[in-house]
């Protein structure tokens, strides 16, 4: 006599198609859904060509090659444009805007908004390119 909790051959092959067919569809839904919950920025591409770097280098070590061209410029007094925020700023750019920054769509601040990362570059240096911020500073000798 069998007891009433227990499977049978044919319960357990019941049992384990059923599992099988579940983790079939899981997996068949799991390819459909996003890899992740938060939305991943969407930047542009440099405006010309290709970047100083590689992308997988440059989201790992920007700031590490802003520092040392900071560090060459102001105490070794050479000036290099490669890794200079100017430069990457004249390439990054938003068509739109002008600017890395503004926006959750603007190319630096998209990816630091991303990364919970500070971004405050800015606060000192143009978040666009000189033609742009020249433009836009006001003529002097003007009001103050």
């Amino acid at each position: 006599m069998r007891g009433a909790g227990t499977f049978t051959g044919r319960a357990w092959r019941v049992a384990a198609k059923a599992a099988l067919v579940v983790a079939l569809a899981g997996s068949a839904l799991a390819a459909d859904a996003p890899s992740t919950r938060v939305p991943v920025p969407g930047v542009t591409a440099p405006a010309e060509g290709k970047c100083v770097e590689d992308t997988e280098f440059m989201r790992r070590n920007h700031m590490r090659l802003l520092v040392h061209q900071r560090d060459r410029t102001v105490h070794e007094g050479i000036r290099t444009e490669k890794h200079s925020l100017a430069n990457c700023v004249s390439c990054h750019a938003g068509s739109k805007t002008g600017r890395v920054t503004g926006s959750k769509d603007a190319f630096c601040e998209g990816c630091h908004r991303y990364a919970a990362v500070k971004l405050d570059c800015f606060e000192c240096h143009a978040d666009r390119p000189a033609a742009t911020a020249s433009a836009a500073a006001p003529p002097a000798g003007g009001p103050k």
